[in-house]
């Protein structure tokens, strides 16, 4: 992305505002005062050690967590409770896990035209082509008649990569997607998210791979203790951190 580019992308509205967002689970508090706005067409690489807030802040998008307190915007609106309008709010949302969560006993052609027919009410056959276009772009167009568990891991997540993005949404949340993946396969997975990054997709991305982060990320936001510590570009993050807690995180990641 240019600089141009990126003025533009922040001249418009954000897509998301989190607003002094607090969430306890039970006793224990996750997040803290957490404020982030994510603007259209922005990557936001989520990082930092276990158990810092990551996959919360990110569940909390969609709503697959409630917040304790404060607010989250979505596309100018807050959050949906429950109902149609939640729905349709995840509908616009596409989440990528860890462990991929794909109907095991459905093709992969069938786990990619689902939404679209059910939700979107897309017809079967202009579903199924716009899917096959989708798993041809992620590379396993090879695959889209067999079952979950006749792939790789890989392919598996580049299939739950293209059933999300099968619903076109406004926004792609990935929580640790190359966490479950052996190492030789981790590249394929990151290779097609480097492609959406390029075309522009909104994407809040929790991951260890920091390669990727450098590489795709518009910002850089550092999670600890369920604060945000520290945000910047990535080429400032990486090669001058403010915070004494991103500087000892990076030495201790980026030494190995």
């Amino acid at each position: 992305m240019t600089s141009a580019d990126k003025g533009d992308v922040d001249s418009r509205a954000p897509l998301v505002v989190l607003e002094g967002v607090n969430k306890f689970f039970g006793d224990m508090q996750v997040l803290t005062d957490i404020n982030l706005q994510v603007q259209p067409g922005e990557v936001i690489i989520v990082i930092g050690p276990s158990g810092s807030g990551k996959s919360t802040l990110c569940r909390c998008i969609n709503r697959l967590e409630t917040i304790t307190s404060g607010r989250i915007l979505f596309d100018g609106r807050p959050l949906p409770a429950e109902g149609k309008p939640l729905a349709k709010l995840r509908s616009n949302v596409g989440m990528v896990f860890q462990n991929f969560n794909l109907f095991a006993h459905k093709t992969i052609l069938d786990n990619v035209t689902l939404g679209p027919i059910k939700v979107r009410r897309i017809a079967k056959q202009q579903a199924e082509t716009r899917a096959r276009e989708l798993l041809e772009r992620v590379g396993i167009a090879s695959q889209a008649d067999k079952l979950p568990a006749q792939l790789s891991g890989g392919q598996q997540q580049r299939a739950a990569i293209a059933r999300a993005l099968a619903m076109d949404p406004k926004l792609m949340l990935f929580d640790e997607p190359t966490s479950a993946l052996d190492p030789e396969m981790i590249n394929e997975v990151l290779e097609v998210m480097v492609g959406l990054a390029e075309s522009g997709m909104t994407m809040v991305v929790v991951t260890h791979e920091m390669g990727f982060a450098r590489r795709a990320a518009s910002r850089v936001v550092f999670m600890d203790k369920g604060q945000i510590v520290e945000e910047a570009p990535p080429d400032q993050f990486f090669t001058a951190p403010r915070s004494e807690r991103a500087k000892d995180f990076l030495s201790k990641i980026l030494t190995h």
